[in-house]
C-alpha cells in the first residue's frame, strides 16, 4: 500500500523539495521520515509548502542558471588523462567514473560519480571519448575525454637470481677431481 508525501528536500530518486510523490509505506515510514526528507501529505504540512512556494520555485531557477553555466564550462573542457598502456594501445587499467571525477574535481568541477555516464562501463583503450555528465533536470553535459599513454621506462630484462647453491672448489693436483665433503656425525645419547 503507497502513501503521498511531500518532500522537504531534494532527493535524486524521488524529486526535488516541494514535489508530491507517492511512495512505498515501508519507504516512507523506515527511511524518509525519520531523516525528515519528506512529510506526509496532509493539509497543514501542504499549507505550509504553498507559503514557500515562491521561495522554491526561485531556489530551482537558481539551479537551472548554474546548470546552464556549468555546461558550458563543461563541453567547452578537454579532460587528457595520462595512464600506463602497452605498446599495442590497451590500458594497464581501466578509466572509470571515479577516475574522471577525480580529473574533473582537479578541473574545479566538482561532480557527483553517479551523474556522470560513459558508453560502457570504463575505458580500456588509449583515445578520444565523449562522457555525459548529467546536471539538472533534463540538462547534460558532454566532456571530451581524452586517454594518453604513460611513458614507461624500459627496464632491462634481467635474468631471475638462482637460489643459493654450494659450489665445490676441485682438487689443486686433479682439477676434474671434487673435493669430498666432511662426513657429518650424529651425536649418541650417553
Amino acid at each position: 500500500m503507497n502513501v503521498k508525501v511531500i518532500l522537504n528536500k531534494d532527493h535524486a530518486p524521488l524529486g526535488e523539495e516541494g514535489d508530491v510523490r507517492e511512495v512505498a509505506r515501508g519507504y516512507a515510514r523506515n527511511f524518509l521520515f525519520p531523516r525528515k526528507i519528506a512529510y506526509p501529505y496532509q493539509a497543514g504540512i501542504v499549507s505550509l509548502f504553498e507559503a514557500r512556494r515562491g521561495e522554491i520555485e526561485q531556489r530551482k531557477a537558481e539551479k537551472r542558471r548554474n546548470a546552464l553555466g556549468l555546461k558550458e564550462q563543461l563541453e567547452t573542457l578537454n579532460l587528457v588523462i595520462t595512464v600506463p598502456a602497452g605498446a599495442n594501445g590497451k590500458l594497464y587499467g581501466a578509466v572509470t567514473t571515479q577516475t574522471i571525477m577525480d580529473e574533473l574535481a582537479k578541473q574545479g568541477f566538482p561532480v557527483e560519480r553517479k551523474r556522470i555516464e560513459m558508453a560502457g562501463n570504463n575505458i580500456k583503450n588509449v583515445g578520444k571519448y565523449q562522457v555525459t555528465v548529467k546536471l539538472y533536470e533534463n540538462s547534460s553535459a558532454t566532456v571530451n575525454v581524452g586517454v594518453q599513454a604513460q611513458a614507461i621506462k624500459a627496464e632491462p630484462k634481467v635474468a631471475p637470481l638462482r637460489p643459493n647453491r654450494r659450489r665445490r672448489e676441485p682438487n689443486a693436483e686433479n682439477p676434474v677431481e671434487r673435493v669430498a665433503e666432511p662426513e657429518q656425525t650424529i651425536p649418541q645419547p650417553e
